[in-house]
């Protein structure tokens, strides 16, 4: 992005209003949205609740029988397409936004996250088109055959990891289905979900589907939108805890809920694997958005006889990375989204240290930056396999490294863990891969690669890394209802 182009919106303030009935609507109460790489304040985000959120269900449930349940499927499906469309023609923009607000590099959020944001609008838009329906002749009695329709008002509480991608990931296949939505980002991350909920009024959404509302989550927007009797589904992207308390609020009104939670994930290498391409795979997918993403393989297991070389060249690497300013090209490592978040983690790396673990490099902000909540990319030797350092989810920039002595044991390395998300395999045993991966509790396991994704295949996580699965035809599922008729013949 040209630098004539960055000052203006990194020299304002950029303030996050709610958007409800196809207008963005101010609220009494605001509160601050910090740059965390910079600790300044660049905007004011309305704060809402009990009162916003019944307003935007009300325009919801409203616009569900509207003039959106009367478009045809190819109406949805080129209304789906040009929000894609759209997200592209402001993508610098969008990518500066994500920048400002999570604190990652800009040139990753305009290759990663918004590229991947049209493209789920591209992909939904596609699928939808090619969706059957399943019919079944009984005898000469009756004909039976299946229908879709939408599941009704879908609230959407969203993460402040991957906000535009991760809500796009929810959007587009809710509104392919016909549904209209309540949506509240993160308050850490507000920005391009408010400039979202417009792009979908101009790509010719009607008033009304496309709900926003800024706030907190307990007490707050996030508990109005869990608890509230006329929405029909929740769904989620958070930690574990966080889920835990929707589920509880949504329960007495039966609400369809799907969740994708925290992760633990095991990088599993053997040592008959490609050193050099694990090494460079490793790197991203230990530290790539500053190691917030709930797919990145924070536990690292290495065969014993590839352990020390593997450990000199992972080590030789991270220290390659640059950790700095957002906006320069070569920065690898941006900023921990926010000062909570960075405290947080700097504990679990006390807590390394005080486990009996070895910090071979990083653990501490660099020198060079004075401001902003930078950590250095950190790895972890010498600890247990029951140590917390190893067990709980920190997402940040750090990871353990383990040896292992057979493939039994690192299986159960792997699998001692309260979560089940993702998990990676590396070796060039053909019979192995599949005996691993076959014995891995996880939703999602990749062998000699990492974050390979098409959007047909189911994504969710087993134990407490999540409920149900999205993506394809999994994502349709949730975001509607089946009903069966029968006709006498």
């Amino acid at each position: 992005m040209p630098t004539n182009q960055i000052a203006p919106l990194t020299n304002k303030t950029i303030d996050c209003l709610h958007f409800i009935d196809g207008q963005y609507v101010e609220s009494a109460n605001t509160f601050d949205n910090i740059n965390p790489a910079t600790e300044q304040t660049i905007g004011q985000v309305a704060h809402g609740g009990k009162e916003e959120v019944d307003l935007a269900v009300k325009a919801a449930r409203k616009a569900l029988n509207g003039e959106w349940k009367a478009l045809t499927t190819r109406q949805r499906s080129d209304i789906l397409r040009k929000i894609g469309d759209l997200i592209l023609e402001r993508k610098e923009e969008l990518a500066m936004l994500e920048s400002m607000d999570t604190g990652k590099p800009y040139a990753l959020a305009l290759e990663m996250d918004i590229s991947r944001a049209a493209h789920n609008f591209y992909f939904f838009s596609d699928y939808l088109t090619s969706l059957g329906t399943e019919s079944y002749q009984q005898d000469h009695v009756a004909l039976h055959y299946s229908i879709r329709k939408p599941v009704g008002v879908v609230g959407m509480i969203n993460p402040w990891n991957l906000p535009l991608l991760l809500l796009t990931w929810k959007l587009a296949p809710c509104l392919a289905a016909g549904n209209t939505a309540v949506m509240k980002p993160a308050e850490w991350t507000p920005m391009t979900a408010t400039v979202l909920a417009q792009i979908c009024v101009d790509a010719g959404v009607p008033p009304g589907v496309v709900n926003l509302v800024h706030g907190f989550g307990t007490d707050s927007a996030g508990s109005a939108i869990a608890e509230h009797p006329h929405i029909d589904a929740v769904t989620f992207t958070g930690e574990t805890s966080t889920g835990t308390a929707i589920m509880k609020a949504a329960a007495p009104t039966l609400k369809k809920v799907s969740f994708e939670l925290g992760g633990k994930n095991p990088n599993i290498i053997f040592a008959d694997s490609d050193i050099d391409e694990v090494i460079e795979t490793t790197v991203k997918s230990s530290f790539i958005n500053q190691g917030e993403v709930c797919l990145c393989g924070s536990r690292i297991y290495v065969e014993e006889s590839a352990y020390d070389l593997f450990l000199q060249k992972f080590i030789a690497a991270t220290k390659q990375l640059k950790v700095g300013n957002p906006l320069e090209e070569d920065s690898f490592v941006g900023a921990i989204v926010s000062q909570e978040h960075y405290q947080k983690v700097m504990r679990y790396i006390d807590l390394a240290k005080e486990e009996g673990g070895t910090i071979e490099t990083g653990g501490k902000r660099p020198d060079y930056l004075k401001t902003g909540y930078f950590i250095e990319p950190t790895i972890v030797t010498g600890l247990s396999q029951t140590s917390r350092c190893v067990n709980e989810e920190i997402f940040g920039p750090i990871v353990t490294v383990l040896p292992f002595s057979t493939e039994e044991a690192v299986i159960a390395q792997a699998n001692y863990t309260h979560y089940g998300l993702g998990a990676t395999i590396w070796t060039n045993d053909l019979r192995r891969l599949h005996r691993v991966a076959q014995s891995i509790d996880a939703g999602i396991i990749w062998v000699n690669t990492w974050y390979l994704r098409d959007l047909r295949t189911p994504f969710g996580g087993m134990k407490q890394s999540g409920v149900g699965r999205e993506g394809g035809s999994h994502s349709f599922e949730f975001y509607s209802e089946l009903s069966n008729i029968t006709i006498k013949m």
